[in-house]
């Protein structure tokens, strides 16, 4: 069943190789410039490097979005986007993954009573708005550049193209590079917490992990949609929307092979920490906006707005904002179907109580209302009930509420030695990092706040820095070790570990 589940995710890829990852050699095939084979090799072959080698990067923003904690949801979420990025292709409309499976992870929150995270939410959806004006303002000025520099060289035309056949072919491979790097996390990112895949090590050379496995798998996945059924696509953004040069065709690809990377670019990120510079958020961006918003830069560059189609453009944009809605909604009839019909688990009920520990944990932090002492250890397993509860009785803040809420919820962890030995490398983990896990051996944690606080006591390496640009980078690497521990030592992922091995070994 587990594999089962997975076939949704395929076709999630599918559906992005047909729609998406054409857009990369769209303009190029468009102009006759690439032939359709190679370009689909190109990108095949670049998609997959992209995906396994640096697609964990955007694949976290989704999990803060919503964690779908049972492969159930995950398979109907998926389903759901994928359904719905077909249905759109079909009509020949350039529409966005990202939007499609955002739409779908809202429609599990709702269905499944869990709080969205609408500061995640409005990160994602900025960049809906973000990534077409930026890939834009890219080819603009890059296609001034080109003008000026062509002419100061007088560069004879057949070598113009020449090299800008060239040109189409390396920058379509980076292009292909990025757009796995960072939609692989459409294609797979719901399945991450659910993942069935080990590492597996290659000739004693070089290992790739169980989530790169799963990447993988996206990735071929994605290549079987570009094979199959990406030319239409390819039309509509290359020829229809506006009429394009080769020189142009080779600026929109750069323009949009640009923007995808510094969304997926963990590297970039790190050294904009570093340097105590704004990042730029990991965030899977839709290629279908970045080549779009790349086509209309370039037709302003060459003389204004006039040589825009725009029938073609209103119907895109009109896929936009269908997509989210259609996909949203899809997503949550067929969960109730999965549940009641089929019989499937959808989701993991998440309960929450407020326990003695969590009052001293709430007084600690200045936080009290005399409501919260009458439906002390009560047990809710709705977060979105939960909060409409606790603003209606008492008198908290906004911000007080969602302290209760995440210091009430309940993510039982067991740790155990082995496991540390097992999952947790010392090339990221620290020495003293690994030891103060270790010295924890057998205790469980009702709360994860009770096990940052029961680390914290044993090591600085455990504990948050002062907020400061010389931090930024320590807190961002420490939150995310936060989270592998918490993913290593739940009990529901444990429980599934042995449960797996035992049946491998025959025994009960």
């Amino acid at each position: 069943m587990t594999f089962f589940y997975l076939t949704s995710g395929l076709f999630l890829g599918w559906s992005l190789g047909a729609n998406n990852a054409a857009n990369i050699f769209a303009t190029a095939v468009a102009t006759k410039m690439v032939r359709f084979s190679l370009a689909a090799l190109i990108g095949s072959i670049f998609v997959v490097l992209g995906a396994v080698i640096s697609g964990a990067g955007a694949a976290h923003t989704y999990g803060e979005l919503g964690s779908i904690n049972a492969l159930g949801g995950a398979f109907t979420a998926a389903l759901a986007a994928g359904f719905t990025v077909s249905w759109m292709t079909k009509l020949g409309l350039p529409v966005s993954t990202t939007q499609a499976i955002v739409g779908a992870i809202i429609g599990w929150d709702f269905f499944a009573g869990v709080l969205i995270n609408t500061q995640i939410l409005t990160k994602i959806v900025s960049t809906w708005v973000i990534c077409p004006i930026l890939t834009g303002v890219f080819a603009y000025a890059i296609y001034k550049f080109t003008r000026c520099f062509l002419k100061v060289l007088k560069i004879h035309i057949l070598d113009i193209d020449y090299f800008t056949r060239l040109g189409l072919i390396l920058v379509g491979a980076f292009g292909a590079y990025s757009l796995g790097a960072n939609n692989i996390a459409n294609v797979m990112g719901v399945f991450v917490t659910a993942n069935p895949f080990k590492n597996m090590n290659f000739f004693g050379v070089f290992t790739i992990s169980g989530t790169q496995v799963l990447f993988l798998i996206g990735g071929l996945a994605i290549t079987v949609g570009i094979y199959t059924y990406s030319h239409r696509v390819m039309k509509t953004v290359g020829s229809e929307l506006s009429r394009l040069t080769p020189v142009a065709a080779l600026i929109v690809v750069l323009a949009e092979s640009l923007v995808l990377f510094i969304f997926a670019s963990q590297s970039l990120e790190r050294l904009l920490l570093r340097l105590g510079l704004p990042t730029i958020p990991l965030v899977p961006v839709s290629s279908s906006q970045a080549v779009v918003g790349g086509v209309v830069g370039i037709a302003v560059a060459r003389g204004g707005a006039k040589s825009i189609n725009y029938n073609v453009l209103g119907r895109i944009f009109l896929g936009w904002v269908v997509t989210p809605v259609t996909s949203g909604i899809i997503a949550f009839f067929t969960l109730f179907f999965m549940q009641n019909v089929f019989q499937q688990k959808v989701f993991e009920p998440i309960p929450y109580q407020i326990s003695e520990e969590v009052m001293e944990k709430l007084h600690s932090m200045g936080i009290y209302d005399e409501t919260l002492e009458k439906i002390r250890d009560q047990v809710f397993y709705n977060s979105r009930e939960f909060k409409a509860l606790l603003k209606s009785t008492t008198s908290l803040s906004n911000d007080e509420i969602n302290h209760v809420i995440e210091l009430s919820e309940i993510d039982s962890l067991y740790i155990d030695t082995s496991v540390v030995q097992r999952e947790l490398s010392f090339r990221w983990f620290t020495r003293s990092q690994i030891e103060a896990l270790k010295s924890l051996h057998g205790r469980l944690f009702v709360h994860r706040w009770q096990l940052m606080d029961a680390l914290t006591s044993l090591t600085q390496d455990w504990k948050f820095k002062k907020k400061t640009r010389r931090n930024r980078l320590f807190n961002k690497e420490l939150s995310l070790k936060y989270e592998k521990v918490f993913q290593t030592f739940r009990i529901s992922y444990l429980r599934k570990k042995y449960e797996r091995i035992h049946s491998l070994l025959g025994l009960k």
